[in-house]
């Protein structure tokens, strides 16, 4: 049967949204914030260090970073974020939340500034530097994953969990955007301080020396939103369920709360140890118990964080690929190095106005009208049939005639990821597991979606090469070509809708309904035999 809510936990779930939930969304997201800058500003320089660091005089193209270069580049980052979720998710369970927060954070900002700050002139060297700190820098940014989820939704109420959650990760949208802004006024700085010749015009002279420059720039800008976030950070409480149901301390849960919401709370220690004893809420990770509870619901969420990465991180990653391939960036040849950079700058930030940030904000608007389930079907639907729709008609989508249609059918599928599976897929895994496995639940649900992300990223780069092998990028095997890779983007997102009926619906239960952390063992009944005559 149910057992009484805490009285410090139940004020949490009742209590009117106030400044300190606003204060929380916006210290959490900011972490957030700098997550996306610093994943998403890499693909705006790339082409600029292929051409910096691998030119070639006798080439008619410009340089390009090699297929293993390129890979390590772009994916080292989601490597050690893969790692950091999984490390830093179980530390949050064990140490608590807040206590590792700020280590994060720290780490965002020195390996953002040490990223840009890549030592030698050597293309090895250069090269080995930068994804040595974007590994760390990865791995930091991964451990902010399920601390900033399970800290918000630790501290939210019920009615408005899931927008307060979003809203954390609608952050990432404004990182995006950022990153493309501030790639186009660097680069717009620089192309008017140091005008060049396109390359085919002057192949040396189109990369003027001071371009290495931009790329330290842009990747070093990171660390500024972090740095602001740290002071604030350090100042939060850890959260009542963390310090009531794991750390059993009624007493501070209850301090920390009444001090947050402004009301007397009671501590109620003997409830909280009553709640410890119950062997329900003792089983671990790899318990028959979980298994029985949340196996389910783990495979879910694992599942369709997945595959959604797998086109999302694709779709974000190569957009410059994309608009390339269908003349919306033109090509490599015609342009100096900055100029490049600065229209790959301009094609990102017009995508994240026009798709990205609206959909995130959609999902912050909507999460607890319609719930978690039913923004995530119908998003990966409406993935699966943009792409499709890109994809059937390709010839028809790359003609001069067509190309604002096919940026408006992009950005759709952008808008209903994250209207869509990209914010429920964070928001859910905080939701629906005990709050002493809540944290590494969310950090493996994390991983999943970064290994998604890899293979989105790896794949996708070779994948969307030219079937024809005189028209692929410079050291690449033929591929699939884009179209044929929108198709396999497309059947991923559908298999995702179909898993999605493994995740349960949270909105409008507190966290201890949905992990049953308030619900006593039945007892079975003891038999008891007549007493013989």
């Amino acid at each position: 049967m149910a057992g009484d809510q805490l009285q410090v936990l139940n004020a949490l779930d009742i209590a009117k949204t106030q400044w300190y939930h606003f204060t929380a969304i916006v210290i959490a997201g900011m972490g957030f914030f700098t997550d996306a800058y610093d994943l998403f500003s890499i693909s705006i320089v790339t082409k600029l260090l292929g051409r910096i660091y691998y030119h070639d005089a006798n080439d008619p193209k410009p340089g390009t970073l090699p297929p293993n270069i390129a890979a390590a580049v772009t994916g080292v980052a989601l490597c050690g974020t893969l790692a950091g979720q999984l490390f830093f998710g179980w530390l949050g369970d064990k140490m608590g939340r807040k206590r590792v927060y700020g280590l994060t954070l720290m780490l965002m900002v020195v390996c953002s500034i040490a990223s840009g700050l890549s030592f030698g002139k050597s293309a090895n060297g250069v090269i080995a530097t930068l994804c040595f700190f974007r590994f760390w820098l990865g791995f930091g940014i991964g451990g902010d994953y399920p601390l900033s989820a399970t800290i918000m939704s630790e501290y939210a109420n019920k009615k408005t969990r899931g927008a307060f959650i979003a809203a954390v990760f609608a952050m990432q949208g404004f990182g995006i955007l950022t990153a493309g802004v501030v790639g186009i006024i660097v680069s717009a700085g620089f192309k008017h301080k140091y005008p060049a010749p396109s390359y085919a015009q002057d192949p040396v002279g189109s990369t003027v020396s001071q371009a290495d420059y931009i790329w330290r720039i842009i990747l070093m800008f990171g660390a500024v939103p972090a740095a602001m976030t740290y002071y604030w950070r350090m100042k939060m409480p850890e959260t009542a369920r963390y310090t009531a149901l794991v750390a059993k301390n009624a007493k501070q849960a209850a301090t920390d709360m009444a001090r947050v919401l402004h009301v007397d709370i009671e501590a109620e220690q003997e409830k909280v140890e009553n709640l410890a004893a119950n062997p329900g809420n003792a089983f671990g990770l790899f318990s028959r118990e979980f298994m029985r509870r949340h196996g389910l619901h783990l495979l879910g969420t694992t599942s369709t964080w997945f595959l959604l990465d797998i086109a999302f991180y694709s779709q974000n990653l190569f957009q410059k690929d994309i608009f390339s391939a269908i003349g919306w960036i033109p090509k490599a040849p015609t342009m100096s190095a900055i100029e490049e950079v600065y229209r790959i700058s301009k094609a990102q930030t017009l995508i994240a106005l026009c798709g990205t940030v609206p959909g995130y904000w959609f999902t912050v608007a909507f999460i607890d009208v319609i719930g978690r389930f039913t923004i995530q079907i119908v998003g990966f639907f409406f993935m699966t049939v943009f792409m499709i729709a890109l994809a059937v008609p390709y010839h028809h989508w790359t003609l001069r005639a067509n190309r604002i249609g096919f940026i408006f059918m992009y950005g759709l599928t952008f808008f209903f990821a994250n209207f869509g599976p990209n914010a429920t897929t964070f928001v859910v895994p905080a939701e629906i597991f005990p709050a002493r496995l809540r944290s590494t639940c969310h950090g493996i649900s994390a991983a999943a979606g970064k290994a998604g992300a890899i293979v989105g990223a790896f794949g996708f780069l070779y994948a969307s090469q030219n079937k024809d092998k005189a028209l692929t990028d410079k050291g690449y095997p033929a591929g699939i070509g884009v179209r044929n890779s929108l198709f396999v983007l497309a059947a991923s997102n559908f298999l995702g809708m179909l898993l999605t009926f493994l995740v349960p619906e949270p909105k409008g239960k507190s966290l201890e309904e949905m992990s049953g952390e308030n619900q006593e063992e039945e007892m079975p009944p003891v038999r008891v035999n007549p007493a013989s005559d």
